[in-house]
């Protein structure tokens, strides 16, 4: 697996190594030591997740305040376009975002982590993503930031409307979002 460091303090691309021939691929989508050795990370995974959801969904952008979960996320089918944003006070890339495209044919996944707003749009067809986190969900302590906030200005690569879920479209703005730390 090879670690590619992103534009935000923390926060990694991992790509596998694919084994591929005529009958298919195999590849090792996670081994927890690998992981911690070269992220540094040491927090275990109590969750796994996944979703599904048609072209032009946009999910997020989600976070738990008392109770930050970790993810480790991936695409099993279609392509999406992965955003997180660093709701760290104290961290040097506070209120910055990031995104990447992710694929079930690339097979990368992004390590958002604990402190961080995480969302995603899916670009074309139908998107399944699956995600490992590193707390449980706790329903009563998540948290939504508005996808389209002026302050983040986030470009989402995709053209035309979003569907959102009535939850996602009362985020709060980032301006008056809580935080951590």
């Amino acid at each position: 697996m090879r670690l590619e460091a992103t534009s935000l303090k923390d926060c990694y691309i991992l790509h596998p190594k694919v084994f591929g021939d005529a009958r298919g691929f195999f590849f090792e989508s996670f081994n927890q030591k690998v992981f911690s050795e070269l992220t540094g990370v040491e927090e275990l995974f109590v969750q796994d997740n996944h979703s599904r959801s048609s072209m032009g969904v946009l999910r997020g952008l989600h976070y738990q305040l008392t109770k930050p979960q970790g993810k480790l996320v991936r695409v099993l089918q279609g392509r999406i376009y992965d955003v997180v944003v660093d709701l760290r006070k104290k961290s040097p890339t506070f209120g910055r975002h990031f995104g990447t495209f992710l694929s079930a044919e690339e097979k990368q996944q992004i390590w958002v982590p604990p402190g961080f707003a995480h969302g995603f749009v899916v670009l074309d067809g139908i998107a399944e993503v699956a995600y490992k986190t590193t707390e449980y969900y706790a329903p009563e302590d998540e948290k939504c930031i508005l996808w389209n906030d002026p302050v983040l200005d986030i470009d989402w690569r995709t053209s035309g409307d979003v569907i959102l879920s009535a939850k996602d479209q009362q985020g709060l703005l980032f301006k008056d979002a809580p935080c951590y730390g």
